[in-house]
């Protein structure tokens, strides 16, 4: 089976690491996978390294961004063109703006072919899969309207199954947002690599070496993409309120990441007066080492689909405090306490607003309960290893594509059965006819007919 995989860009986050897994992981089970993937922009870290490690190789679409482009007709063109050269059975497209132009270019490869005049398009079943959405706090009200028509639309003239990666997210999308039907909606959760989590224990001095951090000190860490929706500037607010507090043990925060806002927010430190007590390190390709260095992770983001980062915390076993986002929510389980701003859950502590003062009231929790932060750890470990292994991803989805595949094979044997039918009805129909006529015009007749029928079969 010949599966086309697309996505905006291969940059720093979960999706890219999403599709290189699967792109690599399913040709064992009989995939045949091609990954067409378009531009990472400026100030934005690549993550082909990624790919080029994993034994992928994308075809790039240099049109093909982030941001809305005239651009994007080319890049629409570009990818209609490759799928004329690869013929896929599945076509999967993975975040906002791939979603919107392979799938776009999906509608053209599906329809524009002869053989839509006789009721017969190609075979192709179409995937998308919302790895988070743009319905709310990326854009103003009227570009949001914008973007949720067009995923509406898509949905129903372009695509026959949408994958949301957790409840949370099908709750928001389909029935907050009115996107889609609900058989259309597959819960397929994301998976990483586990194996790099073992032995968590054996590297904890190794970021704590690198950041100079105390032996009593306790390290509150973030790692991704410093960008606007993460809202980075609200968890340096709340270092600065926390160490205002005096309430709590000493605490070094340390941002891993890069992004557009870097320079602005490391001013944005300095103008707080954080000092030491925040370390803005860069992107990493060896995040998996430097989590065990912590003693929880923060999250202030406005909207989530499913984090990456909290995942892989919670599998490097480092309780987590974040605002009480998508699939956030899913993560951190049932509640078990109530307190002013913020909830204990079970494997986490959520916040349910952008309060700087709530969040610091949870931190200080958390950093203060050390009972707490150990249950959460063995808690959100087991978690994470029973539902959120990248073997699992691959089966769900290799059973999603297998769904389709059977669907398509139905498809072809029905319109098989419709083609060998029609020359019985031509046979009976020439008979008809020629009774009624002399001899030359029902040999001439039943030529017409001979030919008529054969090109319809």
């Amino acid at each position: 089976m010949k599966i086309a995989r697309i996505i905006a860009r291969l940059n720093v986050g979960g999706p890219a690491r999403h599709v290189v897994w699967l792109t690599k992981k399913l040709k064992p089970a009989g995939f045949e996978s091609v990954l067409i993937a378009g531009t990472v922009p400026e100030g934005e870290e690549d993550m082909s390294y990624f790919a080029a490690e994993n034994g992928v190789d994308p075809i790039y679409i240099r049109e093909l961004s982030r941001e809305l482009s005239p651009k994007d007709v080319v890049s629409l063109f570009k990818i209609y063109r490759e799928m004329l050269r690869q013929t896929p059975d599945i076509i999967h497209t993975h975040t906002a703006k791939a979603g919107t132009v392979g799938r776009v270019a999906a509608f053209f490869y599906k329809w524009l072919t002869p053989g839509t005049l006789v009721g017969r398009p190609r075979n192709v079943k179409v995937v998308h899969t919302f790895h988070g959405h743009v319905f709310h706090s990326y854009y103003g009200t009227a570009k949001t309207r914008v973007f949720l028509l067009i995923e509406k639309l898509l949905a129903r003239i372009a695509t026959d199954r949408i994958v949301v990666i957790t409840p949370q997210q099908f709750v928001e999308i389909h029935e907050e947002f009115r996107v889609g039907k609900r058989d259309q909606f597959s819960i397929i959760p994301l998976g990483i690599d586990l194996e790099q989590y073992q032995d968590s224990d054996d590297k904890r001095t190794i970021l704590r070496e690198e950041v100079g951090a105390a032996a009593d000190e306790l390290i509150v860490g973030f790692t991704g993409r410093l960008t606007e929706i993460k809202n980075v500037s609200l968890l340096l607010e709340v270092a600065a309120k926390y160490r205002e507090s005096g309430e709590a043990p000493p605490v070094r925060f340390v941002i891993i990441g890069d992004g557009n806002l870097r320079q602005q927010l490391e001013r944005l430190s300095d103008e707080l007066g954080l000092g030491g007590s925040v370390a803005f390190i860069g992107n990493r390709d060896n995040v998996a080492e430097l989590l065990p260095g912590m003693d929880i992770i923060a999250l202030t983001s406005r909207n989530e689909g499913t984090p990456l980062s909290l995942i892989e915390a919670m599998a490097a076993g480092v309780p987590f405090i974040s605002t009480a986002v998508g699939g956030v929510v899913d993560l951190a389980g049932d509640t078990l306490e109530q307190h002013l701003g913020f909830r204990v859950c079970e494997r986490g502590l959520v916040v349910d607003d952008f309060d700087a003062e709530h969040f610091v009231n949870g931190l200080i929790y958390l950093v203060k309960n050390e009972k707490l932060r150990s249950r959460i750890k063995d808690e959100s470990a087991a978690f994470v290893h029973s539902k959120y292994s990248v073997d699992r991803l691959t089966n769900d989805i290799a059973s999603l594509y297998r769904n389709c595949n059977a669907a398509i094979r139905a498809i072809r044997a029905k319109s098989k059965n419709a083609a060998i039918n029609i020359k019985p009805t031509f046979d009976r129909r020439r008979e008809h006819f020629a009774r009624h006529l002399d001899d030359a015009g029902r040999q001439a007749l039943c030529n017409r007919t001979r030919i008529c029928g054969e090109a319809e079969v």
